[in-house]
């Protein structure tokens, strides 16, 4: 083992049991699950107010594991184990100066949370987030846990229409959001998407000063809300007991509701430690929001494994951004090849001081060679881990390490404690095609709030030769001959615009409301020199009508906009006689990806 492998979290634990390569050590996590996640709570560590019987139950069926049976916790205890001085998160404020919040500070935040939602609430209400992940959001968060509640994201990007969903299918009872969102060259109206979808009360926090619109009768001003008590003793929960509602979209129109358990944040503490390689004094950013997993996943990574998260206010696309980088010390930082792809072309991140970057972590999307190499370059050569996985994993099923060789763009290893296989289109054994995920982990999902579970995720799935059941995620990916794995984007009809997972059938559910459209069917194509899915509309206009391309092209916009999310862009935009069908009538968007590789040049 050399001298540099001794010192990663990961070679640390493979000394510590006498494992000479990772891959042994990989196979022993998966065929010794109960051992290697015991290894993981008393390495992190997990701290229990009553100790568990057992690592897992599996009375219930593979399906169904009980983790940590007859234990009790509450997962934001195992949150504030650093030094109470130590630095938990940076951010740069308006005026442009650095500021450090400690550890102990953090704390005491939420705690006024927790004991104001106490005083208002009760244990497993549900109580959403909508607002930019900054030092009161992140807070909130974990003053909500605290008190025995579940957070609901909901990203502050939706529209009203999408917020209110979202709200009821959680059956939120409460909404912490900010008046306004200001940024450098523009002020988004926020508290007013929150009035037009109807919410609970409302908790607003005002973006400046002062408050810029006059409040709902029910609703308050964080400041009117918040106990002054610092002090809060973090309510006892069972390990299955909800944390936190998040949301994915399957190939329905309704967002599948994924609930987050006290478990799963150990999955993500456990995958930054492990795979990013994350310890005790670092500082992590990944540009994100509570709306998406990484949100919460990063302040489970940071602050589990004792190291500081680093908190961006703007849009990271421009030097500034970099900037802060340089000046917070990040050590850590994460991204999606969308952002790389515009540094590149920008050039905007040329000539600045990232040395101290120990690690990349890429996610969201398909990366591009050209792009993780030159990532890698503006902090001299430093490592990109890729990492793939979803919001009903808890962090990720594939990934690289780094203790292995590296590609540009490629994946190594399966995560610690999981493994999976992948399946032809008849249910066999292949390199390249959909990816399995062979259970149990803890970071999986068990339940839906809105749907039904196993046949979202079991149902009509095959069993491998050994007899073990596979559970369904919908990744296509190749194994490929040099031993690393390549991500070719999802084998449904989900699809990433924006970094946010939607469906073919939400869009297409706002856009068939257009006076002119009679039906249409929403494709993402992804360009073969990489970046985001590109949005493509196969519309049938209602008989006798004529419009061209362009103006349906606007006027769809506008309706995504409005009622969906400004950021999903549609790219092109195809009027078709007829949409092709299956026997029972189901749209075949297959053969529309097919009609359109034929047909159109991608860029």
């Amino acid at each position: 083992m050399t001298e540099f492998i001794k010192t990663t979290n990961i070679g640390r634990l493979m000394n510590q049991l006498g494992f000479k390569d990772y891959p042994t050590f990989h196979r022993w996590s998966v065929a010794h699950y109960p051992d290697f996640w015991r290894l993981m709570v008393d390495t992190l560590p997990i701290i229990f107010d009553k100790p568990y019987t057992n690592i897992v139950d599996l009375s219930g069926g593979i399906e169904s594991p009980h983790w940590f049976p007859n234990a009790k916790l509450n997962i934001t205890t195992s949150c504030f184990q650093a030094n109470e001085n130590a630095v938990a998160i940076i951010e740069k404020t308006r005026t442009g100066e650095i500021k450090k919040t400690s550890y102990g500070e953090l704390n005491k935040l939420s705690n006024r949370v927790a004991n104001s939602l106490r005083r208002d609430f009760k244990m497993g209400d549900n109580i959403a987030i909508i607002m930019p992940m900054n030092l009161k959001a992140v807070a909130i968060y974990l003053g909500i846990i605290k008190a025995g509640c579940c957070v609901v994201s909901i990203a502050d990007s939706f529209a009203s229409p999408e917020i209110a969903v979202r709200l009821r299918i959680a059956n939120t009872k409460a909404v912490f959001t900010q008046d306004r969102i200001i940024h450098r060259d523009k002020i988004l109206p926020l508290y007013e998407k929150i009035r037009e979808a109807n919410a609970p009360i409302a908790i607003v926090i005002s973006a400046e000063e002062k408050l810029s619109n006059s409040l709902r009768q029910q609703d308050k001003r964080w400041e009117d809300f918040l106990e002054a008590n610092e002090t809060f003793t973090a309510i006892s929960c069972d390990p299955h007991d909800y944390t936190n509602v998040l949301f994915s979209s399957g190939t329905t129109g309704e967002p599948k509701a994924i609930p987050w358990t006290q478990t799963t944040p150990i999955k993500c503490a456990s995958d930054a430690y492990l795979h990013q390689n994350v310890q005790r004094g670092d500082v992590l950013c990944w540009p994100t929001s509570l709306g998406w997993m990484m949100g919460p996943w990063l302040i489970y990574a940071s602050l589990i494994n004792q190291a500081a998260m680093a908190l961006y206010h703007e849009m990271p696309h421009g030097r500034e951004f970099g900037q802060f980088v340089q000046e917070a010390g990040v050590t850590f930082l994460g991204v999606v090849p969308t952002l790389v792809r515009s540094w590149r072309d920008s050039a905007c991140m040329e000539g600045l001081d990232w040395r101290a970057i120990k690690v990349f972590s890429s996610t969201g999307e398909c990366s591009q060679a050209e792009d993780m190499r030159y990532l890698a370059s503006l902090a001299h050569d430093a490592p990109v881990i890729e990492y793939c996985g979803g919001t009903e994993i808890g962090g990720a099923y594939i990934t690289s390490t780094v203790i292995q060789p590296l590609a540009p763009a490629a994946f190594t290893t399966p995560t610690m404690g999981l493994d999976f296989t992948i399946l032809d289109e008849k249910g066999g054994v292949t390199q390249n095609g959909e990816v399995a995920i062979i259970p149990p982990s803890i970071g999986l999902s068990t339940t839906l709030l809105n749907k039904n579970h196993h046949d979202v995720y079991y149902a009509n799935m095959p069993t491998l030769a050994s007899g073990q059941v596979l559970r369904r995620h919908g990744d296509q990916v190749e194994k490929c001959t040099d031993g690393f794995y390549r991500l070719h984007g999802r084998v449904d009809d989900t699809m990433k615009l924006g970094g946010i997972k939607t469906s073919s059938a939400e869009i297409e559910s706002v856009l068939n409301t257009l006076p002119a459209i009679k039906e249409t069917a929403a494709i993402a194509m992804d360009p073969p020199k990489g970046g985001p899915s590109q949005l493509i509309i196969y519309a049938v206009l209602k008989a006798n009508l004529s419009l061209d391309c362009q103006q349906l092209k606007i006027d769809m916009q506008q309706a995504i906009k409005h009622s969906l999310n400004p950021l999903f862009k549609i790219h092109e935009v195809i009027i078709t006689d007829a949409l092709p069908r299956t026997a029972s009538n189901k749209v075949m968007r297959r053969i529309l990806r097919d009609h359109y590789l034929l047909n159109k040049k991608m860029p």
